[in-house]
């Protein structure tokens, strides 16, 4: 009881000091949600009975005094990633409402709150799920057995049980991954989510916004930023293999493929412990070399190696030094162009702490 409650105490005085900041205040002009995509399907012996489905679920946030680039955050399990941080602290949502960044939170098709599915779907409970995500999200090579400075907090069970309990069922096929990005697609082309549109993605959500990006007939989607991308988009004139499942390679006609190069700029970001032999490291630097070569602008960034922050897990935008990590995707907004407001005027004084 001791310790637990000790741990409690260590958790909420890491919060309340972050609170104690002073920090400039959220102030929306609104905020909702929309399902976009999807189909009808009837009865084909009562034409008359329906059933509306595979839709895609927008929750979004419009600040008072909003930029143009609205920020799509998308990952392929959950949305909670994007709210708070390991420990409970501000998440890149709230970051970037201080920032007047519109947020929009995006559930594809079949997951959270988008679950209604034109098929059946079947849910086993897979357990030992808990110790396999440790692992996958790199906060240690076995179950409890955490990277030394990992940016987690180890010693709080409490966040451990949250970061493991905060997630939908995940459809990783490559079936799911041309629906949710058929979806995403017409949620981008429809103007709803606005014209500077950029995706921040982690996991397979990375995989599924290239594959959004080459089928958008428009030209709203301006970049993506991919956090530990599991998953990577091809042309077909490279003798390259598609996989068979939901985690690729995939390949698209060219032509396709070069709707990639054609965004302001695109980011693979990568954590600790992912060696540059590793499959999906490999496919992002492959991934960044033809886009380039079609005339793009993507780059592959490596927190520890290239820019000095150590200890980031799988998901760094919840690490405990999400804030430093944030600043980085701040830089890129800015560099690219892509931190104009609506209004026309200069960014004035944020009251978050970034220059």
């Amino acid at each position: 009881m001791l310790v637990s409650s000790l741990l409690f105490f260590l958790a909420g005085s890491a919060i309340a000091e972050e609170q104690a900041r002073p920090r400039k205040p959220i102030i929306l002009e609104k905020s909702g949600g929309f399902q976009i995509g999807g189909k009808i399907i009837r009865n084909s012996f009562r034409p008359n009975s329906t059933l509306s489905c595979d839709h895609g679920y927008m929750e979004y946030f419009i600040p008072w005094r909003p930029r143009t680039t609205s920020l799509v955050m998308w990952h392929s399990s959950s949305s909670q990633v994007w709210q708070n941080r390991w420990d409970g602290g501000e998440g890149y949502k709230d970051m970037f409402l201080r920032r007047d960044y519109p947020v929009y939170l995006w559930d594809g098709p079949r997951v959270g709150r988008a679950n209604w599915a034109c098929e059946n779907t079947t849910y086993t409970p897979a357990i030992g799920i808990d110790q396999s995500n440790f692992v996958a999200w790199m906060l240690g090579p076995r179950f409890k057995q955490w990277w030394p400075g990992v940016q987690f907090p180890t010693q709080n069970e409490a966040a451990w049980q949250q970061a493991t309990s905060a997630r939908y069922v995940e459809y990783d096929t490559k079936a799911n991954v041309e629906l949710q990005s058929d979806a995403a697609a017409i949620a981008a082309d429809s103007g709803r989510i606005g014209s500077d549109i950029v995706y921040l993605t982690n996991s397979a959500g990375g995989l599924r916004a290239m594959m959004t990006t080459t089928k958008a007939n428009g030209t709203n989607i301006k970049g993506i930023v991919t956090y530990e991308s599991i998953g990577y988009v091809f042309p077909d004139n490279i003798n390259m293999t598609a996989g068979t499942g939901g985690f690729g390679p995939l390949v698209v006609p060219l032509e396709r493929f070069k709707k990639l190069a054609k965004l302001q700029a695109i980011q693979f970001v990568w954590g600790d412990h992912r060696a540059e032999n590793s499959t999906y490291v490999k496919q992002s630097r492959l991934a960044a070399k033809l886009i380039n070569e079609c005339g793009g602008n993507a780059k592959v960034v490596k927190l520890a190696e290239d820019r000095g922050l150590r200890g980031s897990t799988h998901i760094p935008f919840a690490d405990l030094d999400n804030r430093e990590v944030a600043g980085l995707l701040n830089e890129f907004l800015e560099e690219n162009g892509l931190d104009g407001y609506v209004d026309g005027e200069e960014d004035g004084d944020d009251g978050d702490g970034w220059e």
